[in-house]
């Protein structure tokens, strides 16, 4: 499919053709960033879902605002919505996979809390199953899941530009995330979050070796200047908690404005 092409929910009508009641469609953000928590969003619709809202794309397609006006409407055109995300320091105990696999399923739950647990499926982006905890994960340590039960995971290459569900969840997870780092951007202006939203930007990296890093950084990833940073040490002495702005709780209805 080409970047302009309009994605569909061909896809996921085969899948609830399947027998499923309900499909859950999700795309993540963040996972690559230097800072700030990794971030999944997650959809649901069912057989009488009608076509997404004109304008849905994959997120990285829109603009700000375009994504934006998305949001309300995404919302009020799905059976349930969530965002789900994992802090830098659950990123830094735990690994980015296992740190994607909890932000999935915190967003997973409150699909739950809105229409039980009668999830019949999750459809993902790319190829990798990162919502399921592997059995060595299980017996081993790992963070503890949000969800009772993971349903069947069906993953898909590209799947933000084909599914027009997937897309959906991607405008939440992106637009969610976004909101967290121009916050966070207020208090440490020096970074440049509010253009690059964490990633490795130039003026973020030169930000990193002039000013070292903040507890909102991914401390255990190699940041420019940081090679002897003790990530635990350091979040001691700042006496850091994970913070406030990456508790999960159910997204809010978002007004439409024109």
């Amino acid at each position: 499919m080409s970047p302009t092409a309009v994605p569909t929910l061909r896809v996921e009508r085969r899948l609830l053709r399947e027998g499923l009641v309900t499909l859950a469609a999700a795309d993540e953000v963040g996972r690559g960033a230097l800072c700030g928590p990794v971030t999944v969003g997650m959809v649901l619709i069912d057989a009488a879902t009608r076509s997404a809202p004109t304008g849905v794309r994959d997120s990285k397609l829109l603009t700000p605002a375009a994504r934006e006006r998305l949001v309300p409407r995404i919302q009020r055109w799905a059976v349930a919505y969530g965002v789900g995300h994992a802090s830098p320091v659950e990123i830094d105990d735990f690994g980015i996979t296992a740190a994607l696999r909890l932000a999935g399923q915190r967003a997973l739950a409150q699909l739950h809390l809105e229409t039980g647990p009668a999830v019949g499926a999750v459809l993902l982006d790319g190829n990798h199953d990162y919502l399921s905890t592997p059995e060595q994960e299980a017996l081993f340590g790992a963070p503890a899941s949000a969800v009772a039960e993971v349903p069947r995971v069906v993953t898909m290459i590209k799947a933000d530009m084909t599914c027009a569900a997937v897309a959906a969840a991607s405008v939440l997870a992106k637009t969610a995330r976004d909101a967290i780092l121009l916050e966070l951007a207020a208090d440490h202006p020096s970074y440049g979050w509010a253009e690059n939203k964490g990633y490795s930007a130039p003026e973020h990296l030169a930000a990193l070796l002039e000013h070292g890093p903040t507890l909102h950084h991914r401390l255990s990833w190699r940041l420019p200047g940081c090679d002897e940073l003790d990530p635990v040490a350091f979040r001691r002495a700042a006496g850091s908690g994970v913070p406030v702005t990456v508790q999960n709780v159910p997204q809010p209805l978002v007004e439409e404005t024109r």
